[in-house]
C-alpha cells in the first residue's frame, strides 16, 4: 500500500467513525496537523481541474457602412457618386485627369 493510499484509508476511516479529527488522530497515534494536511490535499484532488487557458473567439469589427457619399456634377449633365470615405488624394488625381 502506497503512502497516499494509506492516507486515503485513514481519511475514509475517520469520516466513517463520526469522531472529530483530533480524537481520531489520538486513537490512531497520528499527528493531527499532518492528518489535516492529508485531508486538505485529498479534498483538493477531488476538485475538477480548472483550465489555465480559457479559449476565446475574436471576431473582426465590422467596417461601418458608409451612408454619406460625394456627388460630383460634371459638364454635359454627367454626375459621379463616390463613397464618402474615398481618399481625397484619389479624388484630386481623378480631377486632374479630367482637367
Amino acid at each position: 500500500m502506497t503512502l497516499q493510499e494509506r492516507h486515503i484509508k485513514h481519511i475514509k476511516a475517520w469520516q466513517a467513525s463520526g469522531l472529530t479529527q483530533m480524537v481520531y488522530c489520538q486513537q490512531q497515534a497520528l499527528n493531527a496537523k499532518t492528518f489535516s494536511r492529508w485531508f486538505k490535499i485529498h479534498q483538493l484532488s477531488k476538485q475538477p481541474v480548472k483550465p489555465l487557458l480559457i479559449p476565446i473567439e475574436i471576431n473582426p469589427v465590422a467596417t461601418p457602412v458608409v451612408t454619406e457619399s460625394l456627388l460630383l456634377r460634371l459638364s454635359k449633365g454627367y454626375s459621379l457618386e463616390l463613397p464618402g470615405n474615398i481618399s481625397p488624394r484619389w479624388v484630386a488625381e481623378f480631377l486632374q485627369c479630367l482637367g
